[in-house]
């Protein structure tokens, strides 16, 4: 029992460990490695909730660490991804692309792209707020974290890997970034309620509604790869919304 404990935290420091990585290459602006490595770390996430069920060793240190954890992979990252995005969207010079210049630590902050940076507080906030809501137990209120930072981490590497004259100049467009960092902040703390993929037991029955979901997830990376992950948030919410009613 004393080591079957640990097997689940373990896994959240590896999560931990995980986004720690992405926020130096998100600071270095290596924002493909950096969605690498969120990406390890939200699987990570998943199974260690999953290890915690199996093994029956659920805790309320294990539940402030996997908060604490994703605040790194799944809060942080995402702010540094959107500001460094906003500063390659953002003119150079003066008006909303000027600099502030900072001689004492040598370096170059553009002040009006530190807007993205607010997904960080409203990750955090959203992350607290799950930690004493009693009514997320088998559903989320407000998009989970994870799903925010995947819908983020998408578009360096649609940029990357995807681009094209429409795509690139919307992804790069500093007012589109401005919208979707607010709506982000907004669906993060939303009272909108979202059903979660945990399965009490595997019949369709059930989970037709999850099954279906896994499905269009599968056939739309298939063939739109990743520009297929705003898709997946987008179906995410609007099939939760239709579930509701």
């Amino acid at each position: 029992m004393g080591i079957k404990r640990h097997i689940p935290n373990l896994i959240t420091l590896l999560n931990l460990f995980s986004g720690s990585l992405a926020v130096i290459f998100a600071v270095k602006g290596n924002l493909v490695l950096a969605a690498i490595f969120v990406a390890a770390g939200i699987f990570f996430d998943f199974f260690d909730g999953l290890a915690a069920r199996l093994l029956d060793v659920k805790s309320e240190m294990g539940l402030q660490l996997d908060s604490l954890a994703d605040v790194v992979t799944s809060g942080v990252v995402p702010g540094i991804v959107m500001y460094q995005l906003m500063t390659k969207a953002l003119p150079s010079g003066g008006g909303l692309g000027a600099d502030w210049n900072s001689s004492v630590f040598d370096i170059q902050i553009k002040p009006f792209a530190l807007i993205g940076l607010l997904i960080i507080l409203a990750s955090a906030y959203r992350l607290a707020k799950f930690n004493v809501d009693d009514r997320q137990t088998d559903s989320f209120i407000g998009l989970p974290t994870p799903a925010n930072a995947l819908l983020i981490l998408s578009l360096p590497l649609i940029l990357t890997y995807q681009p094209g004259p429409f795509i690139s100049e919307l992804l790069l467009n500093e007012w589109f970034l401005v919208i979707l960092t607010i709506l982000s902040c907004f669906l993060l703390n939303a009272e909108l309620p979202l059903f979660a993929l945990k399965f009490s037991d595997w019949s369709f029955k059930e989970n037709k509604l999850r099954y279906f979901f896994i499905l269009s997830c599968i056939i739309l990376i298939i063939l739109l790869k990743f520009i297929a992950v705003p898709l997946i948030i987008l179906l995410y919410v609007v099939l939760s919304v239709f579930a509701r009613r």
